[in-house]
């Protein structure tokens, strides 16, 4: 690991200040990807702005018919709450599913919207969700968010303050486990809003994206047996040494409708 300046802000006005004054800043937020990096000296910052001691990024709230949750809120934290609970129990058991204990303890759920792992659980939440992820500049609607492979729609130099999920009529999370990391191999969200149906899949694909053949079905009848013939499309998936592109889309459409079947 080489040499960095580093950097406890006490507000995001401070640590926004610094990231603009440095050339190669990063900002850590959990470190679950980060520090893993800098290790393997695939990076290398001249600054280190860790956000941990700035308090207005931290717990959970109710507004409205929307649950906002700060972007250094970590994910043990989202599984316990009783507010989580009573609100989108889906999303506290997505958050419970993340990992380990230990990455659970120190890993953040902006760190993790930020970064888009295309195995991570939070990706598939927020759009399944139909989230905002919110800025120190902006807000980012979830269908805008997620634009590729590590990529999203967040600008140089922009901080992730919180996430606003919008709180579904119900909603279910299903995920394909691996057993050493547990990276969703494949995961999906099916989130119900009235008659709108949201079903978001994480770990397929290069970033969380939305299986809009199965909403619609789901609109339609909102049953297990309405997804009967739907599969996603294998050129579009990934493959590596844990699935095939098949498989993956076999175990999307399993995983779907499990998650409607808990729900109905």
């Amino acid at each position: 690991m080489q040499d960095f300046n580093y950097h406890r802000p006490a507000d995001i006005a401070e640590a926004t200040r610094i990231l603009g004054e440095r050339e190669d800043a990063k900002i850590l937020a959990g470190g679950m990807t980060l520090i893993p990096t800098l290790k393997q000296r695939l990076a290398a910052p001249s600054d280190l702005i860790d956000l941990s001691r700035i308090p207005a990024l931290t717990g959970m709230r109710r507004d409205g018919y929307e649950l906002v949750i700060g972007a250094m809120t970590c994910h043990a934290d989202v599984a316990a709450s009783a507010l989580v609970r009573e609100m989108i129990p889906a999303l506290a058991s997505l958050a419970g599913q993340i990992g380990d204990p230990a990455v659970r303890h120190r890993g953040t759920i902006g760190g993790s919207v930020a970064n888009s792992d295309p195995a991570a659980d939070y990706p598939a939440g927020v759009l399944g969700l139909d989230a905002t992820v919110e800025t120190d500049r902006r807000r980012i609607a979830a269908d805008d968010y997620f634009t590729g492979l590590f990529e999203t729609a967040l600008e140089p130099g922009e901080i992730i303050t919180a996430i606003r999920f919008k709180v579904p009529a119900g909603a279910a999370y299903q995920k394909f486990r691996h057993p050493a990391s547990g990276y969703a191999v494949v995961g999906v969200m099916v989130a119900r809003f009235g008659k709108d149906v949201r079903v978001a899949i994480t770990g397929a694909g290069p970033n969380a994206f939305r299986a809009t053949a199965m909403e619609a079905a789901l609109s339609v009848s909102f049953s297990p047996g309405a997804l009967a013939g739907i599969a996603l499309d294998p050129s579009e998936l990934l493959t590596d040494m844990h699935a095939s592109a098949e498989y993956r889309a076999h175990v999307a459409s399993v995983l779907a409708g499990r998650a409607v079947a808990s729900i109905a």
